[in-house]
């Protein structure tokens, strides 16, 4: 059984909770931009549709694929978790600039040609700056 000695552990275990949920969103949300990996287009396709419908530049979808794909590993393994925190924190912030038209909401209806709201943009958000100001915690690969 495992002895939990402090408030520190507890933190720890809750920053190693949320740093393994948001990895593993970041990284597969990052495998479908670079690979195609999970219904996604991979490179290609993605900063095409981000060109064609939100005017990016390839180098940034590029850049934001591949900020995803390797921050979502390091936030999850605390591998340099406060420098890949702000990486993601800043592709968040461009993620909730291209869902502010829509709204505040997701689409849970799945209505037709209406897009998603940017909530969970918001929530990641917040989560990616908490570990950006907070740290990995004690069970971290690179504390």
């Amino acid at each position: 059984m495992i002895q939990i000695s402090s408030s520190t552990d507890m933190l720890s275990i809750g920053l190693l909770i949320l740093r393994i949920g948001l990895g593993v969103i970041f990284f597969a949300h990052g495998a479908q931009k670079v690979f195609g990996w999970f219904g996604g287009y991979g490179l290609a396709g993605t900063s095409g549709f981000f060109k064609q419908t939100y005017g990016i530049p390839i180098v940034l979808s590029y850049t934001a694929a591949f900020t995803e794909l390797i921050g979502g590993l390091a936030v999850a393994f605390g591998v340099f978790t406060q420098v890949a925190a702000t990486g993601l924190g800043i592709v968040m912030l461009a993620a909730t600039m291209t869902h502010i038209k829509t709204g505040f909401f997701m689409n849970w209806g799945s209505v037709a040609n209406r897009g998603e709201g940017y909530e969970f943009n918001i929530a990641l958000l917040a989560m990616i700056v908490t570990l950006a100001l907070i740290g990995p915690g004690h069970y971290a690969l690179i504390n």
